[in-house]
């Protein structure tokens, strides 16, 4: 299976560096990830069928108010997962990434388990690593940073204990 897995994201990882698919798929798969994921309960995700996916749950910079966004992430081999904010190589950092900045205690889901993390930024020091990382899953994937004009931010997640208190609702 490992084989098929990688032969498809050869394939594809070349498309998703397009004019064509950088300028559809932040119009296309958003709502498509959405349907999936709530006719499956949030179990499956379309980005899962190539690449480790999960639903990052966040507080609204501004708004305070819950944000969901589905995304692509990279485990870093000690349970935490590295995300970045490419968006498809646009010129303005993504939304959940103002988020994290501003209210770094979020939680995220994978495969239907929901679980708490704090996000932190990855520094200069750390970027080169985070990036060899994140490449070695979906190969080109800093060409998004190159492409975009500006400094992508990566943050870490790292999943958070927390007491069990029945009296203060989880998010």
């Amino acid at each position: 299976m490992p084989t098929v897995v990688h032969l498809i994201r050869s394939v594809v990882s070349p498309l998703t560096r397009t004019r064509l698919f950088r300028w559809a798929a932040p119009r296309v798969l958003p709502p498509i990830e959405r349907l999936i994921g709530w006719v499956s309960g949030g179990r499956v995700q379309l980005s899962a069928l190539l690449v480790p996916s999960l639903v990052l749950h966040t507080t609204g910079a501004r708004s305070g108010e819950p944000r969901d966004t589905a995304l692509m992430y990279t485990p870093d081999g000690h349970g935490r997962a590295i995300v970045a904010g490419t968006s498809f190589a646009r010129d303005r950092h993504p939304a959940w990434t103002y988020n994290l900045v501003a209210h770094p205690e979020a939680s995220i889901t994978v495969r239907g388990r929901r679980m708490p993390v704090r996000a932190s930024r990855i520094d200069d020091e750390g970027r080169d690593a985070a990036w060899a990382r994140i490449e070695a899953q979906w190969p080109g994937y800093r060409a998004y940073e190159r492409e975009s004009g500006r400094v992508v931010r990566l943050f870490l997640l790292q999943p958070v204990a927390y007491e069990v208190n029945p009296s203060v609702p989880r998010r």
